[in-house]
This record gives C-alpha cells, structure tokens and sequence, in this order.
C-alpha cells in the first residue's frame, strides 16, 4: 500500500466514526455547501442507505461439513421430526459475581452508579440450559462447572421429561458433549447429538435466549451472592415461560440459506 492510500484509508475511517454534526461542519469547511443541518446529513445518508452500525468480530468456520451441518440444523428447525423433538442445548457463562453495565429506568440527571469491581470473588458458575422451540420454554440448571457429569445430568433431566420420544439435541463441539459416557447413554435412551459446525454456535437457537437472559436479568446489577443471581436469573425464566408459545422460523429470509460454502465473515 502506497502512502498515499493509506492516508486515503485512514480519512475514510475517521469519517466513518463521525457524529453527524461532525459531518455536517466539515461539508462547510470543505465548501461543499454553504449550510447544512444534522438532520440534512441524516436524511441524505438514508437515502443513500448508510445506516449507523456497531462493529463485531467474526470467525468464519474451518469445519468441511459446514453446509451439510448447517442445512441438517436447518431442516430440524424448518420441519421437526414427527417423532421426536428438537432441543437445543448450550453452557451460558462463567457467571461470576461483578458489577454488570446496562440501562434502566431513573430519575432524569441522576443515572444510577454501580461500584467498580477490580476483584471477582466467590467463584464462578455455569448454566447448562435447553430450548424446546415446539413449546418456547427455556429449562435450565447451574452447576459449579459445566464437565461431563454436569452435561450427562442435563441431558437426563431433558430425557425424564419428555418420555417416549425421540430427543434431536442441537448441540456445539465442545469436549464434554462427546464424551464416551455420553455417546452411550444418548444411543441407549434414544437421544440423537446433532452437532453444529465448527465455529457455528450462532445457529443454536437457543443463542437468542441468552441474550434476552444477559439483557433482563443480568446486565446493570451488582448481585453480591450466586443465589441472589441466581433468583433474578430464575425470575426471568418465569416471566419468560409464561406467554411462552412456540419458536417458530428461524431466520426464514437470512442469505444463509443460499450458501453453498461458508463465506468468510459468516461467522
């Protein structure tokens, strides 16, 4: 890259993290116009379709079976088996004790503070949970450590509950979930793994569920004990569950569905 691209790249990146009104002065000093309001620069960025959007991190997958995965995940969404259910199974965590940032209600001028935390004591827990998308309802427990005994447990819990049918657990590749142990008991009590591809979490429904759980019940607390963490955690879930209804189209109009590779970025 020449000097001169990258003083180009570097004005294009500074513009692009402008305030409107920052725009909107340096239209003037440039004289490209004599006048020009923020809402002005608002609605000729709309109209050219520039929208104001957070950056995110990607990782696009390495797995080779991605799109077969991808579209077998897909197909169980799309169409549930007729005899069995669908679950989706994912670890949310470690859920430590400190202060969370987040937005609330308050008095106008006085937003509320929360301490700074510079040490996290008491330990850390792990919440090992599942979504019935055929009944919308999160189940969930919260253990020490999320190991092969905590998984094995889930899974038998999900098994009592819905007996005599078929269980296809949704499921990513972390080492736990393909323990031996496990592997036995899902084949002898008619549990299917359908695992995601490799760096594909996001097609794990239940995704959506944390982040509603991250955004009620966690985020602008500063819970001092687990179990006081855990009555919020368990507060929510119940407020959750009760218009509950069936999960249904996941995302019917997203470009993943004409893939035929994983692009990079994806992820």
């Amino acid at each position: 890259m020449t000097s001169s691209q990258g003083s180009s790249t570097e004005k294009i990146t500074a513009f692009s993290t402008w305030s409107l009104s920052k725009v909107a002065d340096h239209l003037v000093t440039q004289k490209v116009t004599a006048a020009i309001g923020r809402e002005t620069v608002r609605r000729i960025l709309r109209a050219g379709k520039v929208s104001w959007k957070t950056t995110t991190a990607w990782k696009a997958s390495t797995d080779s079976e991605f799109i077969a995965k991808m579209h077998r995940v897909l197909a169980l969404y799309d169409t549930p088996p007729a005899d069995g259910r669908v679950i989706c199974v994912d670890e949310f965590g470690p859920l430590n004790l400190m202060p969370r940032k987040g937005k609330a209600w308050g008095p106008v001028r006085r937003p509320p503070r929360l301490r700074a935390a510079y040490n996290c004591y008491g330990g850390v827990r792990q919440m090992l949970a599942a979504l019935d998308p055929a009944t919308g309802k999160p189940y969930y427990r919260i253990h020490p450590r999320k190991r092969w005994h905590e998984f094995l447990g889930l899974l038998k819990a999900l098994r009592a509950r819905r007996p005599g049918q078929k269980l296809y657990v949704a499921l990513d590749n972390i080492s736990p979930h393909k323990h031996a142990k496990v592997r036995t008991r899902a084949a002898d009590n008619d549990v299917e793994p359908v695992f995601l591809p490799t760096y594909g979490s996001w097609l794990n429904w239940i995704e959506s569920e944390f982040a509603a759980l991250r955004y009620f019940a966690l985020n602008g607390t500063d819970h001092r004990s687990h179990d006081e963490r855990n009555v919020a955690v368990a507060a929510h879930v119940r407020r959750h569950n009760t218009p509950a209804g069936p999960t249904t189209d996941f995302a019917p109009d997203s470009a993943i569905r004409s893939w035929t590779d994983c692009p990079a970025g994806a992820a």
